[in-house]
C-alpha cells in the first residue's frame, strides 16, 4: 500500500502526518460492543497511562469522543459544582486559554484570568498572589501554547496551588506536548490530550487522565449528558465500553500509534527527533533571514512561530497556497496579535522532510517576489 498521490506533508501543529501502518489500522470495520473492540479500547487505556508514567492504582485514562477542547470542557463542568463556590483560574499566554474562557462563560462557571500577555512565560509571582488572595475549585494552564509555541512550567504551578488551596484541582492542557515533553503527575489531577499530535494518530477522540480519588469527589457535577466524565469512566472501568457509539476507526488508528511510540522508545526518544526537526528548521529558517515570535531560549520543539517578513508582496495566505501547491501545508492563518505564522515539527516526519519544507519556502518567498534574506 503506497501513499496517495496527493499526499501532503503536514507542518501544522496538528492533526500531523500519520505512518502508513497506522492508516492501514483503519482499514477494517469492527462493531464497538464485541469482546474484541473492548479489549482494544482497554488496550489503549492502558498503554496512555503507560506513556505518561502514571500509576494506574491512582490514576484513571477516560476516553471521550470528540476533539481535545471537548475533554477540557468534559473536566471543567465535571470539577465545577453547581453552586456559587465553583471558580476557575484560567492561566493565559496565548490563544488556546481564550477557548477555557468560553467554556466558563458559555456553562455559567465563575472564573478569572490571569493574563499574562502574548507569547510571554507564566509568572509564578503573580500566580502565587492569586492562590493567596482567591479561592478557586480548579487552576487550568496550557502546558505547551500551541498558537506561539511557548512552554509553561506547569510542574511549578502545581506545585504553587498544592502549598496554596490543596483542595484545589489542577487541570493540564497538554495537547501539544503529551507524550514528548515528559511532565510529572505528582502534583496535577487532570491532563487532556489527543492522539492526533504527538502520538501520530487521527483526530475523533480526546482521552483525560485523571486522579482516581479526586475524580470520585465529582460525582452529580456534570451539565451535560455526554460529557459527564465520572460516568464515563464508570462505563470505561466497569465493561471497558463508552457510554455511546465510539469512533471505532480512529480508536483502532490510535492502538497502532501507541505501539509505534513503543516501538520508537521512550518519551525522550520522540522528543530527540522533534528536537532534531526543530533544530534543522531554526537553522535553515535563520539562512533565510525569517525571525521567531518568541526568543531562542523560549522555543520548544513542537511548533515555531515566526513573524512575518517585512515586505509589500509577502501575504501569508498566498505564502501558503503556494506551499501546498509544492506538497507543504501550513497553518494558513495566524492566532496572535502579532502578525505570524506557526510551523510545527510533530508527527511521522524527520529532518529530511524540513529540509525540503526550507527549500520550498525558499523558491515560494522568491516567486513571491521577496529577497532573501528576508527583511
Amino acid at each position: 500500500m503506497s501513499p496517495p498521490q496527493d499526499q501532503k506533508t503536514l507542518f501544522t501543529p496538528g492533526p500531523t502526518c500519520t505512518s502508513m501502518t497506522v492508516k492501514r489500522a483503519m482499514l477494517r470495520d469492527v462493531f464497538p460492543r464485541t469482546d474484541e473492540f473492548t479489549l482494544i479500547t482497554q488496550d489503549i487505556m492502558r498503554r496512555l497511562l503507560d506513556v505518561a508514567g502514571a500509576n494506574p492504582k491512582e490514576w484513571n485514562t477516560i476516553l471521550l469522543q470528540g476533539t481535545g477542547t471537548y475533554g477540557l470542557e468534559a473536566v471543567i463542568h465535571t470539577t465545577s459544582p453547581k453552586t456559587k463556590d465553583a471558580r476557575v483560574l484560567i492561566l493565559m499566554n496565548g490563544f488556546y486559554a481564550n477557548r477555557l474562557v468560553d467554556i466558563c462563560e458559555i456553562a455559567g462557571i465563575a472564573h478569572d484570568v490571569l493574563n499574562f500577555g502574548e507569547a510571554k512565560p507564566y509568572d509564578l509571582t503573580k500566580i502565587e498572589k492569586y492562590l493567596s488572595d482567591h479561592k478557586y475549585t480548579l487552576v487550568v494552564g496550557v502546558h505547551c501554547e500551541t498558537s506561539n509555541g511557548i512552554l509553561n512550567p506547569l510542574e511549578a504551578v502545581a506545585e504553587l496551588v498544592r502549598s496554596k488551596q490543596p483542595s484545589a484541582a489542577v487541570l493540564v492542557d497538554a495537547m501539544s506536548s503529551f507524550s514528548a515533553i515528559p511532565l510529572s503527575f505528582d502534583k496535577i489531577d487532570f491532563l487532556v490530550a489527543t492522539p492526533n499530535k504527538v502520538v501520530q494518530g487521527v483526530p475523533g477522540f480526546a482521552f483525560v487522565l485523571a486522579r482516581t480519588k479526586r475524580l470520585q469527589e465529582y460525582k452529580g457535577n456534570a451539565r451535560t449528558l455526554c460529557l459527564d466524565l465520572v460516568k464515563q469512566n464508570e462505563d470505561l472501568q466497569a465493561y471497558g465500553q463508552f457510554r455511546f457509539t465510539p469512533p471505532s476507526h480512529v480508536l483502532l488508528a490510535a492502538q497502532q500509534a501507541l505501539k509505534e511510540y513503543e516501538a520508537e522508545g521512550n518519551p525522550s526518544i520522540r522528543c530527540k527527533r522533534y528536537q532534531s526537526n526543530a533544530t534543522t528548521l531554526w537553522a535553515g529558517a535563520r539562512r533565510l533571514g525569517l525571525k521567531t515570535l518568541l526568543p531562542q531560549e523560549q522555543l520548544s520543539p513542537i511548533v515555531t512561530s515566526y513573524l512575518y517578513p517585512k515586505h509589500a508582496k509577502f501575504q501569508l495566505e498566498e505564502f501558503c497556497r503556494r506551499l501546498e501547491v509544492k506538497g507543504f501545508i501550513l497553518f494558513p492563518g495566524k492566532l496572535t496579535n502579532v502578525d505570524s505564522f506557526r510551523i510545527g515539527c510533530l508527527g511521522d516526519i524527520h529532518p529530511t522532510d524540513v529540509e525540503k519544507l526550507l527549500k520550498a519556502i525558499e523558491e515560494v518567498l522568491k516567486d513571491m517576489g521577496v529577497p532573501i534574506p528576508v527583511p
